[in-house]
């Protein structure tokens, strides 16, 4: 009974936000009536990655998490991890936008396609490959420069843009990088993706080295925060260095081989579409 009081007590917000309340929820409230209403049945797996993927960020900024990001570098990463790579990873994965938009009340339709009008320059801008590619690569290493991370971790304006950066900023990336139409109905080929995908493992394995190889500490705000673990700061920051370094160049793979699996299922399918 206690263990499942703490279970319970951890996945209660630590700061309440209604706007990340209000935002997932309506996010999985439009996915669960749309996925009913597609022509085509929305297949499970696609389900499980979109409901994981929210649950995952839901957990990152609204749970007791949030309170241990701030009180442990190598816990921050963790968080970052989710909110930066997995979770919209698993979202872009889900191939959403069919069942968002058959989600839409009919009568908000016509408003909806007057809002898409009018961010169609913008979108195509945000959407362009080596824009989403400079966001992705670029909100990783603006938040963990030392002198940005130690005004991020006191501020809590910066804190909440720096959480919701993360998760707006890299879903165009990921979006890209997983849309399961060939080219040119999606902006990238599989052969640009792989490309890209290599492309962004640098500069995870350079922040993730220089970080995780440092001999001195890089982040005193914890020690300002107070950790929650007796472990040295230096040891902190070598593991969330770690987290940076390998378990974001493994998506980055993981990204890459789902690319070179399709373009070689699609390249059958030409083959056999011309014989």
């Amino acid at each position: 009974m206690t263990t499942a009081l703490r279970a319970l007590n951890f996945l209660l917000p630590w700061e309440f936000s209604p706007t990340a309340f209000l935002t997932i929820g309506a996010a999985a409230a439009l996915f669960t009536v749309g996925a009913r209403r597609t022509p085509t049945r929305t297949p499970g797996g696609r389900r499980v990655a979109f409901y994981a993927g929210l649950a995952l960020i839901y957990c990152a900024l609204q749970t007791k998490w949030d309170f241990y990001a701030g009180h442990m570098f190598f816990v921050h990463r963790l968080q970052h991890f989710a909110l930066h790579d997995v979770g919209p990873f698993l979202l872009a994965l889900s191939a959403p936008g069919a069942a968002l938009a058959c989600g839409v009340p009919m009568q908000l339709r016509p408003r909806l396609r007057g809002l898409r009008a009018a961010l169609r320059v913008p979108a195509r801008f945000i959407l362009d490959p080596w824009t989403a590619t400079a966001l992705f690569i670029g909100s990783l290493c603006l938040w963990v420069w030392p002198p940005v991370h130690f005004y991020a971790m006191i501020s809590n304006w910066l804190y909440t843009l720096m959480n919701w950066s993360v998760v707006l900023g890299d879903l165009p990336f990921w979006w890209l990088m997983l849309d399961p139409r060939p080219y040119p109905q999606a902006r990238v080929g599989q052969g640009m993706r792989i490309l890209i995908l290599t492309i962004v493992m640098v500069p995870m394995i350079l922040v993730g080295a220089v970080i995780g190889l440092s001999r001195h500490d890089l982040y005193p705000v914890y020690q300002i925060c107070g950790r929650f673990l007796p472990i040295p700061p230096v040891m902190d920051q070598q593991i969330g260095g770690l987290i940076i370094w390998i378990p974001g160049s493994v998506l980055a793979v993981l990204a890459a081989l789902i690319a070179l699996s399709r373009a070689m299922h699609q390249s059958a399918a030409r083959e056999q579409a011309r014989a």
